[in-house]
């Protein structure tokens, strides 16, 4: 098994992306052949299910651009179904400390290195148990993205950066302004400041990240 965004990650290629807020399979497969590396499906805020999120990776699947999905939350329950349908990279909103980052990544791995629940054989993600030994492949293919995204978030930064398992680090500037007493205004001195701190600590902590 592979995931090509994870592998361009390890590599240390650049990787451009674009935002799907529509929930619809018909724009998304549009979107796939116009050359981004990546589309984020966003289960957060756009009006998105597993069902959507589903026809969606669908969509995309015979493309380049690589799909990455945000759940709702750092959920386990979620989660879980969001890979049984075929997500291998997700962007975690709202982590706060290590340990929310180490619950995200221990939901995205089989036991006994994670607490994914085995139900291949009725998942998309392992081709109903045609993948040959998916369950011993599957943990090396997942991609944990999580957000920082609040003042307590990067005060924990460097702990969450320890993490194993943790891919990189996506810095949400809208409700970090909105933290900071900045609604609305991202591009604030004092945010900028706090945002251009983080990527010094992501890069010197040999993790990707993204805003």
């Amino acid at each position: 098994m592979k995931n090509a965004f994870k592998d361009a990650l390890k590599a240390g290629r650049p990787q451009i992306g674009l935002w799907l807020g529509l929930a619809n399979s018909y724009s998304a497969e549009l979107l796939a052949g116009t050359g981004f590396d990546w589309l984020l499906i966003d289960g957060e805020h756009a009006p998105n299910n597993v069902q959507t999120v589903l026809t969606q990776l669908q969509a995309i699947a015979p493309y380049l651009s690589q799909p990455v999905v945000r759940p709702s939350w750092n959920d386990p329950v979620q989660i879980k179904q969001l890979l049984d349908v075929g997500a291998q990279t997700l962007l975690v909103p709202m982590v706060q400390n290590a340990d929310e980052a180490r619950k995200a990544v221990a939901a995205t791995r089989y036991p006994p290195a994670g607490i994914r629940g085995v139900g291949s054989a009725l998942a998309r993600a392992s081709r109903w148990n045609r993948i040959p030994d998916y369950l011993h492949q599957a943990n090396d293919a997942m991609c944990v993205l999580v957000q920082i995204e609040t003042r307590e978030a990067m005060s924990n930064l460097a702990s969450i950066l320890d993490v194993d398992g943790i891919d990189g680090v996506f810095i949400g500037p809208a409700d970090l302004s909105a933290d900071m007493g900045f609604a609305g205004n991202p591009q604030h001195p004092e945010v900028q400041a706090a945002i251009e701190n983080a990527i010094v600590q992501i890069r010197a902590a040999g993790k990707r990240r993204g805003f």
